[in-house]
C-alpha cells in the first residue's frame, strides 16, 4: 500500500494564508484553511489502498475547527513536523514516514488543493507504481502533489527553493540529479491568495471550502465589511 501523506498547518488565527489578509481577516483566513484541510483530508480518506498520515504543524486545539479536525483524523496516523524551512520539514516527513513505513511508496499532498478528488489520488498512486517520482505542478509554478518510490529521496527538497514560480522545474531537476524519472500530474491551483481562493471555490461549489469563502465574498460584492 502507498502512503498518502498530508502536509499541513494547524489553521491558527495569524499563522495560516495570511495572504488572504486582506480581504479576510485573520480568524476568516484561518476557517477558510481549516475547511480546506477537512476537505482534503475526506478526499484521502475516500482514496482506497492508502495508509492515511498527517504531518502536522501546530496544534489543532488552538485552531479553527479544532474538534472538527480531530475528529476527521480518527484512525490517521499524526506526526509532528520537524525542521526549519518547508524544504527541510518536507524531507523530515518523508523520512519519518519511510521509517515507520520501510519500502512503502509515499504520495505527499498539502492543504492548499482542497479540489482534490479521490479520483485524480487514485490516478496519482497507481502512476507513481510505474515511475520513480510524479510530481502534480501548481499554476504559480510549484507544485501541490510530490510521489516517490523511495521516499528517502525526499532529502533532495532540501536543496530546492520553495514557493517560487521556479521550485516545480528545480523540483524535478533534484530528482534527476538523483537518477529519477518523474512523471507529470495534472495541474492544479493551489490557494494562496484571494483570486485563487475564488477560482477553485467556483470549481468546487459543494465543498467546505467553497461554504467557507461564500460569505466574504459575497459581503465584497456587496460593499460591506467581512
Amino acid at each position: 500500500m502507498t502512503v498518502l501523506l498530508v502536509m499541513a498547518k494547524a489553521p491558527v488565527a495569524g499563522t495560516v494564508k495570511t495572504r488572504l489578509c486582506p480581504p479576510a481577516t485573520p480568524v476568516g483566513a484561518a476557517r477558510i484553511a481549516a475547511a480546506a484541510l477537512r476537505d482534503t483530508l475526506d478526499a484521502v480518506r475516500a482514496t482506497p489502498g492508502v495508509i492515511p498520515v498527517l504531518a502536522l504543524r501546530g496544534r489543532l486545539a488552538d485552531a479553527e475547527e479544532g474538534a472538527a479536525l480531530t475528529a476527521a483524523l480518527a484512525g490517521w496516523t499524526v506526526l509532528p513536523q520537524r525542521g526549519d524551512g518547508l524544504g527541510d520539514r518536507l524531507a523530515h516527513a518523508h523520512a519519518d514516514v519511510a521509517a515507520a513505513w520501510p519500502g512503502r511508496p509515499v504520495l505527499q499532498i498539502g492543504m492548499d488543493t482542497p479540489q482534490v478528488t479521490p479520483a485524480r489520488l487514485g490516478v496519482a498512486v497507481r502512476r507513481l507504481l510505474t515511475v520513480d517520482a510524479v510530481l502534480g505542478r501548481a499554476v504559480d509554478g510549484g507544485w501541490w502533489a510530490l510521489g516517490l518510490r523511495d521516499a528517502r529521496h525526499a532529502a533532495a527538497l532540501r536543496e530546492v527553493p520553495m514557493s517560487t514560480a521556479q521550485t516545480g522545474r528545480r523540483t524535478v531537476a533534484a530528482l534527476a540529479d538523483r537518477g529519477l524519472r518523474t512523471a507529470p500530474l495534472a495541474v492544479l491551483r493551489d490557494v494562496d491568495e484571494w483570486p485563487d481562493a475564488l477560482a477553485v471555490a467556483a470549481e468546487v461549489p459543494e465543498s467546505r471550502f467553497a461554504r467557507a469563502v461564500a460569505p466574504l465574498h459575497h459581503a465584497l460584492r456587496r460593499g460591506g465589511r467581512p
